[in-house]
């Protein structure tokens, strides 16, 4: 499929983001060319429409960065595969720094209900399943009229456009657990059961929901379908600025004078985000690390800026893009306690399946707390690095662990310093700074 020459978006993610309040209804997105991506995804067959995904070489956009269309392939397709086969919007978005979804949900549903329309006509599936947050509260009302308005237009239903296709979404509030952002947990949950991870394989794409063939993709991933299809998968590895194709919702938390979101190409750099879209840093205060993809990645420094926002060249620097949400620690603020304010969250929120998430996290929340109160040991800092390991990947059920792990294991590489000052003062040398400023709370 070759690209449209006219009105090619640089932000194909965005364009539909107004002004006006009412930008999410679907007379403006179709005004600025929503459902033409399903319009041409309904010419092809669903196999033209998937090799058009692989082509485009789009990445999900949840974390992992696996290739959207081979993980698709998986999906058993002809005449003998089994049915109902479902797809589900993994919209449970719940790590800490992470706030992309919830502008694309609010903002543009209807992107997202088209994503998913062309992705069920792909690989021949029956049901739709939007699983969200349960506290999104504006998003979960506009996404239910956005589905009204979808079956008022068959656009949601039999013979979508009178193609024959049929199809089927429902809305899933979830309890307001993270772990059920982990796919098999979701599918867990959806059923109606205690959301525990899943052994694998089988993998979701074979046995899932309800035993059936079961796609699970992030927001954003969903989203990226309808300009694949509109204008073509050249057109979109055009997009990015290094390896990885197309653009991403990039945002910035922490101490820097303009913390937001923007839609940007991959490939974009760490530093230029952080000093060109969010304004650099807070007067009176210096970059000493961040997180380059919210809360469950590896700190990265200022000799790290120059790392393109790409899966592969993170990956080299041992963290990784995540969520592509960079949390800022800024040089008067407490290494210890953000990585305490971490652990003790992620300890929370483990399901308990296994020993390593169950009990090592909370342990390593109660010796931050000792060294953060002044009270640790050296031997403390040694009890958490033997923790990190026993929560590496490989050592657990599911991936929370070796995330919850990771902004502590650089921060005691990195941070190191701050950690054994602690220990040697026998308080928290941020807490005793005349830097803080009144109300500052840690």
């Amino acid at each position: 499929m070759n690209s449209k020459q006219k009105n090619c978006p640089k932000k194909p993610l965005t364009r539909f983001i107004t002004d006006d309040d009412n930008c999410w209804q679907l007379n403006q997105y179709k005004s600025f060319g929503g459902y033409e991506g399903l319009q041409q995804a309904l010419t092809l067959s669903g196999s033209a429409v998937l090799d058009e995904i692989k082509e485009s070489n789009l990445r999900g956009r949840g974390g992992a960065g696996f290739p959207t269309g081979l993980k698709w392939s998986f999906v058993p397709q002809g005449d003998d595969a089994p049915h109902p086969k479902y797809m589900i919007v993994n919209a449970d978005e719940m790590e800490p720094g992470a706030f992309k979804d919830r502008l694309l949900l609010e903002k543009t549903p209807h992107q997202i209900i088209e994503g998913l329309i062309i992705g069920g006509y792909t690989l021949d599936a029956d049901i739709g399943y939007i699983f969200i947050r349960g506290d999104y509260y504006t998003a979960i009302e506009r996404i239910e009229l956005a589905l009204k308005e979808c079956y008022n237009n068959n656009l949601l239903g039999r013979n979508i456009l009178g193609s024959g296709f049929n199809f089927e979404i429902h809305i899933h509030t979830s309890a307001g657990r993270y772990i059920c952002g982990e796919e098999t947990a979701l599918i867990n949950s959806l059923e109606g059961k205690r959301a525990n991870p899943r052994a694998k394989p089988p993998f979701p794409q074979v046995a899932g929901l309800w035993g059936k063939p079961t796609i699970v993709n992030n927001v954003e991933t969903f989203c990226n379908l309808p300009h694949i299809l509109n204008f073509g998968a050249t057109w979109f590895k055009s997009l990015g600025r290094f390896k990885d194709a197309g653009t991403k919702i990039f945002g910035v938390s922490g101490r820097v004078k303009t913390p937001g979101l923007w839609e940007l190409p991959m490939g974009t750099p760490i530093g230029e985000i952080i000093e060109n879209y969010a304004g650099g840093m807070c007067d009176g205060y210096k970059l000493k690390g961040y997180l380059p993809g919210g809360g469950s990645t590896d700190f990265l420094l200022e000799k790290h800026l120059d790392t393109p926002m790409d899966y592969d060249e993170i990956g080299k620097q041992r963290s990784r893009m995540g969520t592509g949400t960079i949390i800022v620690l800024d040089d008067k603020y407490c290494p210890v306690a953000m990585v305490l304010n971490l652990v003790k969250f992620f300890a929370q929120e483990s399901c308990g399946w296994c020993t390593p998430c169950r009990d090592g996290l909370p342990w390593a929340a109660v010796l931050l707390e000792k060294i953060e109160q002044g009270k640790g040991e050296l031997a403390d800092i040694q009890q958490l690095e033997d923790l990190c390991k026993f929560a590496a990947p490989g050592n657990t059920f599911c991936a929370l662990a070796p995330g919850a792990v990771e902004p502590l294991q650089s921060a005691l590489v990195f941070f190191r310093v701050d950690f054994e000052q602690h220990i040697e003062q026998q308080s928290c040398p941020y807490c005793n700074s005349d830097n803080l400023e009144d109300g500052d709370d840690k």
